[in-house]
């Protein structure tokens, strides 16, 4: 079932009554009805009242491959061969692996929906359609994986570049690479390698963006989340935010293959939400608490603890309410 046609209808906010929309679509009313529950089913608050028809709560701008090459500008052909916008997936990610198996090196993969969105550590990321952004860029690395050291810290940096080239401000990091609004998590990255990790290595890049969180979202997210229409009437162009994504990973990941995190290391520090803080670290062995320093240029986070200096190379990070 091509739900798209509905969902552009239904984009402008305005109530449109079962009649209309099976008139302009060729279809029953009962198939209507039929179609907005399965938007529903893909997360879609739509609003329906008698004698006024259906509605969403507010405008959205549809994702556009056309709009997101336009505002990217230079040779569309070149875009239009790498750029791959779906209404609907598994997970951006997954689509991406599988392009690298079968023998693609660069590619970009957006959707509307995700019915399986992953994070960090294997947690699931909420994905209702037509809500944020669920992107992913396959690139591929000429080094192995020792040389990714940092990567997924760099991209964070790179994502704050993009958010603010949109319009958007108020960000800071979390260690690793969370990104944060008020302390409320606005994006994630997941970043997967698949190829050889000695030579040559394929990366697969995933980003989430909170771009409108519903009631209903936030009740089923295990964290404090944020939105970036937050505070905001306006209708956020989702086109522009990945046209913008794409422009600075793509500059970043040039940066990242010639200097390392180490390019990254001054950025990351001047919006890292915890440095000079206590915190815990959750890690394989346990916990490991202390006040935040900083980071290397490794992407290692540096610690203060009541045992000296030491270097947190991976885990989670919660704020402590203990002190040293």
């Amino acid at each position: 079932m091509e739900l798209r046609p509905l969902l552009r209808i239904l984009a402008d906010g305005a109530f449109h009554s079962g009649e209309q929309i099976g008139r302009d679509l060729s279809i029953s009313r009962t198939a209507v009805w039929k179609q907005v529950e399965k938007l529903r089913g893909l997360g879609l608050d739509i609003h329906s009242v008698t004698g006024k028809g259906y509605r969403l709560p507010a405008a959205m701008v549809l994702l556009d491959s056309q709009k997101i090459i336009a505002q990217l500008g230079g040779d569309a052909e070149r875009w239009t061969e790498v750029l791959s916008v779906q209404f609907s997936t598994v997970s951006t990610n997954r689509d991406a692996l599988q392009a690298a198996r079968s023998g693609q090196e660069y590619g970009i993969f957006v959707a509307e929906h995700q019915s399986e969105g992953r994070g960090r550590r294997g947690r699931s990321w909420v994905s209702p359609a037509g809500a944020s952004i669920y992107f992913s860029m396959l690139v591929t690395f000429a080094g192995g994986a020792a040389e990714l050291e940092g990567l997924s810290l760099a991209v964070a940096v790179m994502v704050v570049r993009a958010l603010n080239a949109s319009g958007y401000t108020g960000f800071s990091l979390k260690w690793p690479n969370d990104v944060l609004r008020e302390l409320r998590k606005v994006a994630g990255i997941l970043v997967e390698i698949t190829g050889d990790l000695t030579g040559p290595c394929k990366i697969v890049i995933g980003v989430g963006i909170n771009v409108r969180v519903s009631a209903t979202l936030k009740s089923r997210v295990d964290q404090p989340v944020a939105a970036l229409t937050e505070g905001t009437s306006a209708v956020p162009d989702r086109n522009l935010i990945v046209a913008n994504l794409i422009r600075e990973l793509q500059h970043g990941i040039a940066e990242f293959e010639s200097g390392g995190f180490a390019g990254f290391k001054e950025q990351w520090e001047a919006i890292d939400a915890y440095k000079g803080h206590l915190v815990r670290i959750g890690c394989p062995a346990g916990w490991v608490e202390g006040r935040v320093l900083g980071v290397n240029g490794r992407g290692a986070l540096q610690l203060e603890t009541v045992d000296g200096h030491k270097s947190v190379t991976g885990g989670e990070l919660a704020p402590s309410v203990r002190g040293l």
